[in-house]
């Protein structure tokens, strides 16, 4: 019972997510190149990433075990209900961290380790300890993190950023303020309760719900781009397209109606990112 609480500190659906966003960003940063990465970069690259995304979950998990001891959507996770030790977890997110540190500087390069340990200081620290209690702000400011895995998974193949690895962090920053607003509106009370001023807890619903649809609008235009700078082929346009035209559906009935459509459209918003990373993997132009 342990071991399966110590895994549930590293919110596994994001770990996995986190993964494939920074898959694609190696598969990208591997075409057009002379010579092929080894398929061991990929395995060590992913490994890496996906065990900085997770000691960041930890970090998280640790800090806020007092906020979450409040909420009800929170207060069965392993730290609040008492189940391990906050020096248990403490260690287990630095060991996390250090071995994603050593394994991408050790067989992948020296850039991709100093992204995956800037992503957990801007989660852990900058986001969890700083903002997160102290301003709305939070989320996007935070978003920074979430947008750095395709960055790093392009960082591991080339060694360096490009625009294609800038423009896969913009889809990711712009992704995350409304996913994460549709979470918090749905809980609102918990948020409440737990003293956190996200947006839905000190704006007006409809200031929230303007917000999430002004960025919803730029991550539908975003997500265009792979496909007119010649990143990404018509599969792919046809991905965007349809699902950006639904997520904004979405979000104009949700806006216009006045119907709460937060669940919904929290869950869509994980479908489209995952297949707007997907298929641009498996349509990436050479």
């Amino acid at each position: 019972m342990r071991v399966l609480d110590y895994i549930r500190l590293t919110s596994p659906g994001i770990t996995l997510l986190v993964m494939l966003t920074g898959f694609t960003g190696m598969w990208i940063a591997s075409r057009g190149t002379a010579i092929p990465p080894n398929p061991s970069l990929f395995l060590w690259g992913l490994l890496g990433i996906g065990l900085a995304s997770a000691g960041s979950s930890v970090f998280n998990n640790c800090y806020d075990r007092d906020i979450d001891s409040l909420m009800d959507r929170t207060i069965k996770r392993p730290l609040p209900s008492g189940r391990i030790s906050v020096y248990g977890t403490l260690v287990f997110g630095i060991c996390l961290s250090l071995v994603a540190f050593i394994i991408l500087n050790l067989f992948v390069n020296t850039l991709s380790a100093f992204l995956s340990m800037l992503a957990i200081f801007v989660y852990a620290f900058l986001y969890t300890v700083i903002l997160k209690r102290r301003t709305p702000l939070a989320t996007e400011i935070g978003g920074i993190s979430g947008a750095l895995p395709p960055v790093i998974g392009w960082a591991a193949v080339r060694g360096s950023i490009g625009f294609e690895a800038l423009l896969l962090f913009a889809i990711m920053f712009l992704w995350q303020p409304p996913h994460f607003w549709s979470l918090a509106s749905r809980h609102k009370e918990d948020y409440k309760r737990a003293c956190i001023p996200t947006m839905p807890v000190v704006r007006p619903d409809r200031e929230t719900d303007l917000r999430s649809l002004l960025y919803v609008i730029s991550l539908v235009v975003v997500t265009f781009m792979p496909y007119i700078t010649g990143m990404a082929g018509g599969v792919y346009l046809a991905f965007s397209v349809a699902l950006g035209t639904l997520y904004l559906l979405l979000y104009l009935l949700s806006f216009f109606s006045g119907r709460d459509l937060n669940r919904p459209l929290f869950f869509y918003s994980i479908i489209d990112l995952s297949l707007i990373f997907l298929s641009m993997a498996i349509d990436i132009q050479g």
